[in-house]
């Protein structure tokens, strides 16, 4: 069992709580930070910052863990999506919180800090409705998943010649990444193809395969929505660039090949 560090106090409690379930998971598996690393994908030390509270666990990080630990992900993803957004909050706290004079600051007693807890009464009177909506949204989110994981099953147990384009009939489908490692390279179980040519306008399990491995490269390219769209294309061009491949925004066998070997930055 790891002796773990106290975290921050001044985390919100959504924060805190996914971070403490993480532990138990990591605690759990019985793996150390490397071989953590080895089977999420993420580094040890992005793991150290995660679970040490000084930065918000990726969703695919959350999720990794999840199966790696043997949990059902879906109730520790609500729970990041309910934190991610506490954490924002913070941030905006900090961002603009006015600055005051050296003479105000020796006369106030305390400052706000990001993430900082609530007012006693303010946190009386707002349990009964956050326990609600956090209930809600579990319920929905359960449900939503069971549909998405069942749209895209049906997607990817379709065979095509070729992957298909942007129409007006398109389904809208959020897919989910599953990563894992073969023979050095990484797979999202959604394709295993190598050479398929993918380019803009192109939707279909194989964008979706692509649009995981740019994400675990630390290349965003949006929502894994399947649909090669602009924010895609950009990110395929940065990975090019970074690998030292044609810059043409089109993924073929050689971008593949980077983008399931490729190390997160």
């Amino acid at each position: 069992m790891s002796r773990w560090k106290e975290l921050p106090a001044e985390l919100h409690p959504h924060v805190h709580q996914l971070i403490v379930e993480l532990r138990k998971l990591k605690d759990r598996s019985g793996l150390n930070m490397r071989q953590l690393a080895a089977k999420s994908g993420y580094s040890a030390r992005s793991w150290q910052r995660y679970l040490n509270g000084r930065s918000l666990p990726a969703r695919e990080a959350v999720e990794a863990v999840a199966r790696i630990g043997g949990d059902d992900p879906t109730g520790l993803l609500v729970l990041h999506e309910i934190a991610a957004e506490r954490w924002a909050e913070g941030r905006m706290v900090t961002t603009s919180a006015p600055q005051s004079s050296p003479a105000v600051q020796a006369h106030t007693p305390t400052e706000r800090q990001p993430y900082g807890r609530c007012l006693r009464a303010g946190v009386m009177v707002g349990a009964v409705a956050l326990l609600l909506s956090v209930s809600t949204a579990l319920l929905l989110a359960v449900r939503l998943a069971e549909a998405r994981a069942q749209l895209a099953k049906d997607h990817a147990g379709t065979v095509a010649a070729a992957p298909g384009t942007v129409s007006e009939s398109l389904v809208p489908v959020i897919y989910t990444c599953r990563l894992e490692q073969s023979d050095g390279r990484w797979y999202a179980g959604l394709s295993p193809t190598t050479d398929t040519i993918l380019a803009y306008t192109h939707v279909g399990p194989e964008v979706a395969e692509a649009q995981c491995l740019l994400r675990r490269a630390g290349v965003s390219p949006g929502d894994i929505d399947g649909v090669f769209g602009p924010k895609t294309q950009r990110s395929v061009e940065r990975i090019q660039t970074r690998h030292g491949l044609v810059v043409d925004g089109v993924i073929g066998p050689h971008t593949w090949k980077a983008l399931r070997e490729a190390t997160p930055e």
